[in-house]
């Protein structure tokens, strides 16, 4: 998976960073003919820009290579203008952080999920792996990446429950964890009715995944992710603009899948769960309808809204599990609410928890691992929208304001106050290429939730 990174050669031709900010110095400490050729080349130093300087017998004396220090992506847009199949080497010292986001961002701009294209693929160009990188921790984060990617970018034809439960059990035996899969009316005698009542339209029967890992006597770290592995809207149909995406809806699932990853790679000291309700929410006539009452793990009835409102339902049942636990952090991820992204955008998640300090703490390492989210309220005034007539609590609210926020204290109902927890909303889809980042399935938050959780139990 590290395909093109590589040990140091000879034949590494260097790539000399220079940075925006410093051109005018870096040019400065040239002959006239490097300054020369620098600028009738028009090289300004842009993040991911290249100058090819020549050597004094015709060949490449090197390649001077634009960055930014706002833009750790820029090495990632190297791999696609650096002819194809060389071996390139980076000429300067980088501090540990640089040189792990040099590693990183390189491998990322040769991602590609090319697994129903025929015919060869790209040759990339390799990097020699800068010094100061820490190669465990690049490695566990690009493989995370790479696994989240390409779990959400499969095609739903091939991404269905049976397998999304296939790639849990294939991760945890490649760590040595235990994972027990629940499947079909099993749900209904190990009291899992939401996850059932949500799954059961479909032909592909629903099912709870549950990965457990490490010492039973660590501290407790759960997470959750929204399987949904393609979301019809149910009988409150989605148009089609609305469905062709829905591949994605997994995308919890997959980033809990893949920040499991990281844990167990770097041997954390705690005691790890996993819980996935893995569904397809299709229309047929065992679908469940609106207004229809259905039960739940914990025992709250929920009177349904909108049948395209599902997530929340599988979430629940997995939610109260876990809280039965007491757990010392629990976190759930989803492709939950349309709201979240007219709020904030597709490219920063929202994130709510009942836990000021968790909440600090997760945007505290955001910012620091350049992997941001931006919290939103548990707005306790808004839970009255959540009432039903005929059962405990509605699965939606009426209003067409505050939709991420109502989910998410439909979540909250399902958690204790003393557990610290935090639900994360997230899009997990680029909708445009940029360097490192290709339109298709994204990793948001993982390094932000790895970091988290390796300062609190590491």
């Amino acid at each position: 998976m590290l395909d093109h990174l590589t040990e140091a050669t000879p034949l590494a031709v260097p790539l000399i960073p220079v940075k925006r900010d410093g051109l005018d110095a870096w040019l400065a400490r040239k002959p006239a003919a490097t300054r020369d050729w620098a600028r009738a080349n028009g090289f300004k130093a842009e993040s991911g820009s290249l100058c090819f300087l020549p050597g004094p017998r015709g060949g490449l004396r090197g390649v001077a290579v634009g960055l930014d220090a706002d833009d750790p992506w820029g090495w990632a847009a190297l791999p696609g203008k650096l002819p194809p199949g060389g071996v390139w080497r980076i000429d300067g010292r980088l501090s540990r952080d640089e040189a792990d986001w040099a590693a990183f961002a390189w491998m990322m701009g040769t991602y590609a999920y090319s697994d129903h294209k025929t015919g060869p693929g790209r040759d990339w160009p390799s990097l020699v792996w800068p010094a100061a990188a820490d190669r465990a921790a690049v490695a566990r984060l690009v493989e995370a990446t790479i696994l989240v990617r390409d779990l959400i970018n499969a095609p739903a034809s091939h991404m269905g429950p049976e397998e999304l439960a296939a790639a849990a059990q294939d991760l945890a035996a490649r760590h040595a964890a235990r994972c027990r899969v629940v499947v079909g009316e099993a749900l209904l005698n190990e009291n899992w009715p939401a996850v059932h009542a949500v799954g059961r339209a479909s032909d592909r029967a629903p099912r709870l995944i549950d990965l457990r890992w490490g010492d039973e006597q660590a501290p407790r770290v759960t997470l959750v992710g929204k399987g949904v592995c393609f979301d019809s809207g149910g009988l409150d149909i989605k148009p089609s603009s609305g469905m062709k995406l829905m591949k994605k809806d997994m995308g919890g699932a997959a980033h809990a899948l893949g920040l499991a990853h990281m844990v167990m790679a770097a041997k954390l000291p705690v005691r790890l769960r996993v819980l996935i309700p893995a569904v397809e929410n299709a229309v047929s006539g065992r679908a469940m309808r609106p207004l229809d009452v259905i039960g739940t793990r914990k025992g709250i009835t929920v009177e349904i809204g909108n049948t395209d409102a599902e997530g929340r339902l599988i979430l629940c049942d997995a939610l109260a599990e876990a809280d039965g636990e007491k757990p010392a952090l629990l976190l759930d991820m989803a492709t939950l609410t349309g709201a979240a992204r007219v709020a904030l955008g597709t490219e920063l998640p929202a994130l709510f928890s009942n836990d000021d300090k968790l909440a600090e703490d997760i945007l505290r390492h955001g910012r620091r691992t350049r992997d941001p989210l931006w919290r939103l309220p548990l707005w306790a005034g808004y839970r009255r929208q959540l009432d039903s007539k005929v059962a405990d609590l509605s699965s939606i609210s009426d209003s067409p304001f505050a939709g991420a926020v109502t989910a998410a204290l439909f979540l909250q109902d399902f958690v204790s106050p003393t557990t610290p927890w935090a639900h994360i909303d997230m899009m997990a889809w680029n909708g445009a290429a940029r360097p490192g980042r290709p339109e298709g399935g994204e990793a948001m938050c993982l390094r932000a939730l790895f970091a988290l959780i390796a300062a609190r139990h590491g």
